[in-house]
C-alpha cells in the first residue's frame, strides 16, 4: 500500500480520516449482497402496510445521503423501475458509532471498504447478477477527486483503499473500470445495520459440515448441523475467516453466500412478507444503518426497484466472487491477483444481461451442497417468484459461487 497522508476532514461522511497502515477482520457484511434483492423488497411491502412508515423511513434515508457523481439514476414514479441497473452496495470496517463491536475507533487502520458487493439487474429484469470483490484484489484506482475536488491518481493498489483516498465516489469509480458497467446507486452499511437485519428477519439459518469457531470473532458452533443466528452470532459468522475454509479471505466469501442464500429465501417468502412487524423492523434496521447516494435515499426508488426485482426466480439470482488468486510478489504478496480470463468472460455474459450457470454450488472449501437438502427443499414454494429451469445456459468457467436456490453448508476451517 502507498503511503498516504492523514485527511483533516472527509467531507462524504463528515468523520476524520485515520492513517490506512491497518487492516482488521472486514468482510462482516454479506447481507449487504441482497440490499436490492431484501431490502427493497422489504420496504416496499413495508409501505403497503401504513403511511406512517413512509414519513419515518424517508427522513432516515435523507439523513444518510452521500454523493457518489453529478449524474445520479433519477427518482422514477412509483411502480417498478424500467429496464436494468447497478447497485453498488460498500462496507467500512469504521468502529464509530458501533457501540465497541469489533474493537474501539482507535483499533482500527483507516476506513477502508472492506466489502464491495455489486448487485447487477438484467435490462428485462429476469436475473440477477450480485458480484462480490475480494477486499485485496489488487486494481487500478482511478483518477479520483479528493475532499478539495483536486483529481488524485493512486495507481495500483488493494481494493479497499479506494475509500480512504476518495470515499464512496472513489469506490464507485474504482468498480466501474474494474468491470466496465456503470453504476447508477451506492450504499454502505455497518455492523450494527447487520446485527439489526439479522435479530429483524427473526434469524437466519446456515449450514455447517463441521465445527465453525474463531476466537477473533466470537463465533462458535461446536458441531456439524444446521444453527439459526440471530444479531451479534449472525455477525460474528460473517467475520470469520479463521473458522472456515481454509482461512483465506476467498473461501470467507463463499461461506458467507451460505448465510446469504438463507436470507433472501427468507426474505422472500411470503411469511416475511406479510408480517407487517418483520417488514417494518427490517426495513427500519436496514436504513438507519445505511448511507445512500442521492439517487438511492428514495423511498419511492427504493419501492420501484423492489417492484422491479421481486418476481425474479431464486434460480435467476446469482452470486458470484470475482475470479482471483492468492499469490503476487513484492509489495502485492499474499494479496489477491486478477484471474483476468475468468472475469473477463464473466463481465462479457452480465453485460449481455443473459443468465447463466456456474461448474458447481460452492468452492468446495468454504462452502458445498447440503448433503441432506431434499429435492423438496431445493424449491421455494413460498418465494414471490415461481422456480425455472437452468438447463441449457451458458457455463462460466473458473468463477466461485451459488445461486439463491441452491442449498449449501460452509465448511469448517
Amino acid at each position: 500500500m502507498s503511503e498516504v497522508t492523514r485527511r483533516d476532514d472527509d467531507l462524504r461522511f463528515g468523520e476524520s480520516a485515520r492513517h490506512a497502515n491497518g487492516r482488521r477482520p472486514g468482510p462482516w457484511g454479506s447481507v449487504m449482497r441482497v440490499f436490492g434483492i431484501t431490502v427493497a423488497v422489504v420496504l416496499v411491502s413495508t409501505l403497503a402496510v401504513a403511511g406512517v412508515v413512509f414519513n419515518s423511513l424517508s427522513s432516515q434515508v435523507q439523513a444518510n445521503v452521500v454523493q457518489i457523481s453529478e449524474t445520479e439514476g433519477p427518482p422514477p414514479e412509483i411502480g417498478a423501475i424500467e429496464g436494468g441497473f447497478n447497485i453498488l452496495v460498500v462496507g467500512t470496517d469504521s468502529r464509530a458509532g458501533q457501540e465497541g463491536i469489533g474493537g474501539t475507533e482507535d483499533d482500527a487502520g483507516g476506513e477502508l471498504n472492506d466489502v464491495n458487493i455489486l448487485l447487477h439487474v438484467s435490462q428485462d429484469q429476469t436475473n440477477a447478477t450480485v458480484v462480490s470483490f475480494p477486499r485485496d484484489l489488487v486494481v487500478g484506482i482511478p483518477e479520483c477527486p479528493d475532499e478539495n475536488g483536486d483529481t488524485k491518481y493512486y495507481s495500483t493498489e488493494p481494493l479497499n483503499t479506494a475509500l480512504y483516498y476518495g470515499g464512496l465516489q472513489c469506490v464507485v469509480m474504482t468498480i466501474e473500470q474494474l468491470t466496465g458497467l456503470p453504476i447508477q446507486f451506492a450504499g454502505m452499511i455497518d455492523f450494527l445495520g447487520v446485527i439489526g437485519m439479522a435479530d429483524a428477519i427473526g434469524g437466519v439459518d446456515v449450514c455447517i459440515t463441521s465445527p465453525v469457531q474463531d476466537p477473533n470473532t466470537g463465533i462458535d458452533l461446536p458441531a456439524a448441523g444446521t444453527y439459526t443466528l440471530h444479531g451479534g452470532e449472525a455477525l460474528a459468522f460473517l467475520r470469520t475467516r479463521h473458522g472456515v475454509g481454509n482461512g483465506s479471505d476467498l473461501t470467507r466469501i463463499s461461506s458467507q453466500q451460505v448465510y446469504l442464500s438463507s436470507l433472501v429465501r427468507k426474505i422472500k417468502s411470503e411469511g416475511t412478507l406479510t408480517d407487517a412487524k418483520k417488514v417494518f423492523n427490517l426495513a427500519n434496521a436496514a436504513v438507519k444503518n445505511m448511507r445512500l447516494s442521492p439517487g438511492l435515499a428514495d423511498v419511492y426508488t427504493l419501492a420501484s426497484i423492489a417492484l422491479a426485482v421481486r418476481g425474479i426466480p431464486l434460480e435467476r439470482i446469482t452470486f458470484v466472487q470475482y475470479p482471483g488468486s492468492t499469490g503476487g510478489e513484492g509489495v502485492y504478496s499474499g494479496k489477491v491477483q486478477p484471474v483476468q480470463w475468468a472475469a473477463d468472460a464473466l463481465f462479457a455474459q452480465i453485460a449481455s444481461d443473459q443468465p447463466f450457470v456456474l461448474e458447481s454450488a460452492g468452492d468446495g472449501q468454504g462452502s458445498t451442497i447440503d448433503p441432506n437438502a431434499s429435492a423438496q427443499e431445493q424449491v421455494d414454494e413460498a418465494s414471490t417468484a415461481a422456480p425455472v429451469s437452468n438447463e441449457g445456459l451458458p457455463v462460466i468457467s473458473g468463477v466461485s459461487g451459488q445461486t439463491a436456490a441452491d442449498y449449501t453448508c460452509s465448511i469448517g476451517y
